[in-house]
């Protein structure tokens, strides 16, 4: 079975001419050309352009797309690990409009302000008697204050920078980079520049502490909250492992 141009783009939200220029880079080729030149795409082909407007949505560029997709060729399994940041995402969201949905009941007038419910998907102390236990009440303390004190539009830079660097994670690990690649160790010197820039973290602020690295690298994996956020446990493997490179060269 097969749709026509027309038919996907209608499918996809999309165009017929970004439909035909995806076709012209190579990035997305019909699989069949009927004689009137129409253009018919098969099932292999709708799988293809899903990952495409996936990977669109995290931001990446057209080369960086047709990159990911030649490096990484089981579409079942970069699905998956796309689909379980996607579970992640979908959870944090549906917290955070309760939460506003909440406020507003409140505004209108029905109910009490609820204080502890305003925030939840919002929250950075969850972590708290964690990063107490592991590096010590002053560690927490001094993020905490240094958080507070960047205000709201400083936290949503800072959150938007974070997000990014999570979102290149994701898209180096499906796309078939090695811990040791040039991609990789530039995403590994982005997330130390990220961790030197916290109050609190061991070895502030000349850079991260190699331990520290290490263990945060090994928390990745070991906790299923901190892999979510790298597409599962297989990608926060490849973010360990590029971490681990990274701290034996660098730190």
């Amino acid at each position: 079975m097969d749709w026509s141009i027309q038919e996907v783009a209608r499918l996809a939200g999309t165009t017929s001419r970004t439909l035909r220029h995806y076709g012209s880079i190579g990035l997305l080729e019909p699989s069949r050309v009927g004689h009137n030149g129409y253009r018919y795409y098969d099932e292999e082909s709708l799988v293809r352009l899903q990952r495409i407007l996936l990977l669109r949505d995290l931001g990446l560029s057209l080369p960086a797309v047709a990159e990911v997709l030649g490096n990484h060729r089981d579409q079942t399994e970069a699905l998956r690990a796309h689909l379980a940041w996607l579970r992640q995402e979908q959870d944090r969201l549906a917290r955070q409009a309760r939460a506003v949905e909440s406020t507003i009941q409140h505004l209108e007038g029905d109910g009490p302000l609820m204080a502890e419910e305003m925030f939840d998907g919002f929250d950075h102390t969850q972590f708290k008697d964690e990063v107490e236990a592991r590096w010590g009440a002053k560690a927490y303390a001094d993020s905490d204050a240094w958080w507070r004190g960047l205000g709201p539009q400083g936290q949503r830079d800072w959150k938007e920078r974070l997000s990014r660097l999570m979102e290149d994670w994701r898209a180096a690990a499906v796309s078939g980079a090695s811990p040791e690649s040039d991609t990789a160790q530039t995403l590994a010197a982005r997330h130390a520049d990220w961790l030197r820039s916290i109050p609190g973290t061991p070895g502030y602020p000349e850079g991260p502490a190699k331990e520290y690295v290490l263990g945060l690298a090994d928390l990745y994996v070991d906790d299923e909250r901190f892999a979510a956020n790298y597409g599962g446990t297989e990608g926060a493997a490849f973010v360990r492992d590029a971490l681990r490179v990274y701290a034996a060269r660098e730190l």
